[in-house]
């Protein structure tokens, strides 16, 4: 599943300026924006909602321009470059900026009545509203700048202008020579900003900053032998190695500051506990639910599940175990049917090839039933995951362009399985069998997480482009698997069907087990027994998946929230449309608004 590992691992500030992601690290679109017409001779005069309307945009579009300013990683990200040479060094004074700049942008929002609005500014006001709310609440409640050093990490950066081919290689070698002047800064500001940290983030920092010291020898490797007239090789060396310096110097003190904590005991809990979990719920999710909603919601689809999946078990236990009379407990025949199906997988150096032989079957059925709009001339690129990016629980995740430059190539990134050793190789291939391998495509690429993001590229919202909303990405990603069963795709095989029916578990337990760790306190034996025996998870999912609970709070919750929510929408409509329905027109008409929350969507597409 997407990643978007928990907002933010690769910049201290992107999640308070509006980076998705996920996750994955997909990002959004620019997008042919609804522009202010000059009356014609003979027009009425525009109304009041319209001067509204048209004041509203400009509003909103020079705070975004405000924002891309403020904060250049956030701009480059979005695929904008034209500050892309000056990092953010996050410090006090910088954050002083960002609290200023939050109390004025919400006073000029607050001039505006959102009733005044038509439904498309007034939906974007309440999104930038909870953007501005959400980076204040960060900064001041969360304040993960201070006990999250995973936050701080150069690579992310560094390694989209070495990679992402917006101007020939000198030009971005010389944004590239402007940063490294000032990576020693920015670590020295890290350690002064770091309290009281968490042991799990600190051991991640510590991994995903080694994998920065490979992104600094790719640029090394790029420079070398070259002679430019744009910029000195000498400096570019003497600055390459302060940067080294730096980052092997912070590497060093979060290692000596590991050992003190596991020593001491001073370690802050990575638990948030529920007044924050609660807070943080309705600032990322922004859902019709609450949190605990949320979580009595998937605790009853957990027993629906299991009850669906153990009359699918039965049916296919005579196929397989012909001879052995069926264990009385549902649990059990469930879950020896999926150890015994478990063994059908691809060979270890056979997996990233086996996703990418895949993807074109995927499209092909897409466009085979008429289920929504593609775009043939955007191709998908599966790569491994760099390892800058690697050690946060999970096995792939997409890496889309930002809006303003949605040319830009999508990667699928994928964690060869030998990086987690033999023993948990083994069991991620059993885990990710030749069923939930088909799954996983869809989830990630076609047409999840990389469809939605294409069409979010052409949404008519700039707000709703850039200040994705995690819950309705993800959920995009889990509901498109069930409509692809749904339509076909595996030939209503009952063994896909009842993997999926796993697969929904996982992130069924996503949810649950988030709340109950970070709110009720659960520990890991008890979550990781949960996994086993009622999601059917191996030893290695299980053991990541806690990892993850670890490292990140709430985001694990946006896939069942958002696919309820989906859910919900589609059924509703076809109940009220009925032979009207069509399934086309309601994709290509929910992935228009670019990835704005459900609620919001839902609003849009049955307001008269």
């Amino acid at each position: 599943m997407t990643i978007r590992v928990p907002f933010a691992l690769w910049a201290p500030f992107v999640l308070a300026l509006a980076a998705c992601q996920p996750a994955s690290e997909g990002e959004v679109p620019d997008a042919d924006r609804a522009e202010v017409v000059a009356e014609e001779p003979g027009e009425a005069a525009p109304t009041n909602e319209t001067t509204a309307a048209a004041e509203f945009d400009a509003l909103a579009e020079a705070l975004i321009e405000e924002m891309l300013a403020l904060n250049p990683e956030w701009a480059i990200r979005q695929g904008r470059y034209e500050n892309a040479g000056v990092m953010t060094v996050p410090d006090a004074a910088y954050r002083q900026r960002m609290l200023e700049f939050i109390d004025s942008a919400l006073a000029r929002l607050e001039r505006f009545d959102p009733e005044s609005l038509p439904s498309a500014q007034r939906t974007d006001h309440a999104l930038l509203h909870n953007r501005l709310e959400s980076m204040r609440w960060y900064q001041e409640a969360f304040r993960n700048w201070q006990w999250m050093p995973s936050t701080y990490n150069v690579a992310g950066i560094l390694s989209v202008l070495l990679n992402t081919e917006f101007a020939p290689l000198e030009e971005r070698l010389q944004l590239i020579l402007s940063r490294l002047e000032h990576v020693p800064a920015y670590y020295e500001a890290a350690r002064a900003n770091i309290e009281s940290p968490t042991l799990e983030h600190t051991e991640l920092a510590i991994d995903q900053n080694r994998g920065a010291l490979g992104v600094l020898d790719d640029i090394a490797d790029e420079l070398a032998g070259k002679d430019s007239a744009a910029f000195d090789p000498e400096v570019f060396e003497d600055r390459l190695e302060a940067a080294r310096d730096a980052v092997s110097e912070w590497i060093g003190w979060l290692e000596d500051l590991q050992e003190e904590l596991a020593t001491d005991g001073g370690a802050r809990p990575f638990r948030i506990g529920g007044e924050l979990y609660e807070r943080k719920f309705e600032l990322d999710i922004q859902s019709d639910f609450s949190a605990d909603e949320l979580y009595r919601r998937a605790l009853a689809e957990k027993e629906r599940l299991h009850t669906e999946m153990d009359e699918m078990a039965a049916e296919l236990w005579p196929d397989y175990f012909p001879d052995e009379p069926m264990p009385e407990d549902g649990l059990e025949r469930i879950a020896r049917l999926i150890d015994h199906l478990s063994d059908r997988h691809v060979a270890l150096d056979d997996f990233v090839d086996e996703i990418r032989r895949q993807i074109p079957e995927l499209e092909a059925f897409v466009r085979e039933h008429d289920l929504l709009d593609q775009d043939p001339d955007k191709p998908l690129v599966v790569r491994e995951t760099p390892e800058y990016m690697r050690g946060t629980g999970a096995i792939a995740s997409v890496s889309a362009p930002g809006p303003f430059n949605p040319g830009a190539e999508t990667f699928y990134n994928v964690t060869p399985l030998d990086y987690f050793g033999p023993e948990l190789a083994a069991s991620y291939l059993r885990e990710y069998n030749h069923w939930i391998l088909q799954i996983l495509n869809i989830h990630e690429a076609i047409p999840g997480h990389y469809t939605q993001l294409l069409h979010a590229n052409r949404s008519p919202s700039l707000v709703k482009s850039l200040f994705g909303n995690g819950a309705m990405i993800e959920g995009w990603a889990v509901y498109a698997e069930r409509m692809m069963l749904e339509e076909g795709w595996g030939d209503f095989e009952r063994e896909l069907w009842l993997m999926h029916g796993k697969w929904l578990l996982r992130v069924v337990f996503n949810t649950i087990l988030d709340y109950a760790v970070h709110v009720k306190g659960m520990e890991r034996e008890e979550a990781i027994g949960l996994m086993r025996e009622e999601a059917f998870q191996e030893e290695s999912e299980a053991t990541q998946k806690w990892r993850r609970i670890t490292l990140s709070q709430v985001q694990l919750t946006s896939y069942f929230a958002g696919y309820a929510e989906i859910y919900d929408l589609r059924e509703r409509l076809k109940r009220e449309q009925g032979d009207d329905f069509d399934l086309k027109t309601f994709h290509n008409e929910f992935l228009s608004y670019g990835s704005a929350p459900v609620r919001v969507i839902a609003e849009l597409m049955t307001e008269e």
